[in-house]
């Protein structure tokens, strides 16, 4: 025998009912090399199975003695159209002790149900797995019709592409826009990736040294000037800036908040990342990714589901799977545990311990701070608290009160609720998982802003700050939780 796979490692296989499924599967096995046994009831079928020299034999599996006709099999497939005959397979093989691996046709779900609990452990229905087929060759074709599209427009780009991320993007939006710059690099397009607001989280903070990505703040010169304009992860942005007709290419795994004209827009709502529809882009090209643009794009898919505990879809990880041999992990390690300053840590006890929490909502006061980023880190840390889907942590720097927010609750678009809250007063940013805001401290309180006047300052700015955020977040202000 020769050196591989063994005959004692192989599996035997009986087919059971042999109809046009069962005699597809049974032609696949034994061209496989399989043993292969086919029961069927109607006589002239097995003899024209036999002809074609396959392992035949005339079998009612509706019979109770079915049971004994498959008890050397390891694997049953039971594939008959009638579902009862199928049903009554099954019943017999497990009333006989039979332990066998077993898998069966069903035809819609009450018989998949009832299938189950006679002991199948695989149920399939033709009609799901040729819908499924259907969807995968459908998505598959979408893929390479709109990769095509995208290269298109680079190609006839009469300028620099940019690349416009909401203000205070996040790994997504950042990794999904140096994919996109790939793209048209490849094509020999230059690009420059825009934002406004800041990139206040700490780790994201890390996220974008590390692994040395430009960005560049936009100024004042109009996005005409540029060949070609692209949003990449723009739903949520909590900004009512509106693109007229100078938007290009949209893609997304959202809905935009409002209506966007892009000549190419890709928006799937079946994904948890855009970093994940950008990787798709990657493939369909292939265009391998550099060790950047994967470690990129990974953190960008870990960081949106939550290192794959939020919403995961089959193809983000299929995504991150393709994406894991390319990329820096010790980068990767780095990004996600950035370290963490002395006022940091001040910030992150002090907002600790004057939380106040109004169901999953959590608002605390870290007081005088110098550094803006470490209420970012502050407010990110208290939402792994338990129960809590909403944080904001404020605190007063020089003549302003600084805010922070963050949230993972679907319900709540957190730089919607800044804005309600804040911005007859003072400036709020941010969408719906990530916002800040910048409150003038004089004009909030209505007092003078001095040495003398800090504690005072403190105490009125607190009971502010905590009333327009519940008001704004909708919860009536309390003593629950602490």
């Amino acid at each position: 025998m020769s050196a591989g796979v063994t005959m004692s490692s192989m599996s035997s296989y009986a087919i059971l009912g042999c109809g046009s499924v069962g005699h597809a599967v049974a032609d696949d096995l034994t061209e496989a090399g399989e043993d292969v046994v086919i029961l069927d009831r109607d006589e002239d079928r097995v003899e024209a199975l036999r002809d074609q020299d396959l392992n035949a034999r005339q079998q009612d599996i509706a019979e109770t003695d079915v049971a004994e006709a498959v008890a050397d099999q390891e694997v049953v497939l039971i594939l008959s159209g009638n579902v009862d005959a199928n049903k009554a397979a099954v019943e017999a093989i497990r009333n006989a002790g039979g332990e066998q691996y077993i898998v069966v046709r069903a035809n819609d779900p009450v018989s998949k149900d009832q299938l189950v609990e006679l002991g199948a452990d695989v149920v399939i229905n033709p009609n799901e797995v040729i819908a499924n087929s259907a969807l995968r060759s459908l998505e598959a074709g979408e893929l390479a019709y709109k990769t095509q599209q995208l290269v298109e427009i680079f190609r006839e780009a009469e300028g620099a592409l940019a690349v416009v991320l909401h203000d205070n993007p996040d790994p997504d939006s950042i990794a999904a826009a140096v994919a996109l710059r790939a793209v048209a690099a490849d094509h020999g397009l230059d690009a420059e990736i825009l934002y406004d607001g800041e990139i206040g989280h700490q780790e994201n903070s890390a996220f974008v040294n590390t692994l040395g990505i430009e960005l560049t703040t936009r100024g004042d010169e109009p996005l005409s000037t540029y060949g070609v304009v692209a949003l990449v992860n723009y739903a949520d942005s909590g900004t009512d800036e509106t693109f007229d007709d100078a938007v290009d290419v949209y893609v997304d795994h959202e809905d935009p908040d409002g209506e966007i004209d892009a000549r190419f827009a890709d928006v799937r709502r079946n994904v948890s990342a855009t970093s994940t529809i950008l990787t798709k882009y990657l493939q369909e090209l292939d265009l391998s990714p550099t060790e950047t643009v994967s470690t990129a794009l990974l953190y960008g898919i870990r960081a949106e589901t939550v290192d794959f505990k939020r919403g995961t879809t089959p193809a983000d990880l299929t995504a991150a799977a393709y994406l894991h041999p390319f990329a820096d992990h010790d980068t990767l390690e780095e990004v996600e545990s950035p370290s963490m300053s002395p006022e940091t840590l001040d910030v992150l006890a002090e907002a600790i311990q004057s939380r106040e929490v109004q169901g999953s909502h959590l608002i605390s006061n870290a007081g005088f701070v110098t550094d803006r980023e470490a209420l970012g880190q502050a407010a990110q840390q208290l939402l792994n608290l338990e129960g809590i889907s909403t944080t904001a942590v404020f605190g007063i720097a020089d003549d302003q009160i600084l805010l922070a927010a963050r949230s993972n609750d679907i319900r709540l678009n957190i730089g919607t609720v800044l804005g309600d809250a804040f911005d007859e007063v003072g400036e709020a940013a941010g969408h719906a998982k990530q916002a800040s805001a910048e409150i003038p401290l004089g004009l909030f309180t209505g007092i003078d802003i001095s040495e003398d006047n800090r504690d005072t300052l403190l105490q009125l700015s607190e009971q502010a700050v905590r009333r327009k955020l519940f008001d704004a977040m909708g919860v009536e202000e309390g003593s629950s939780g602490s």
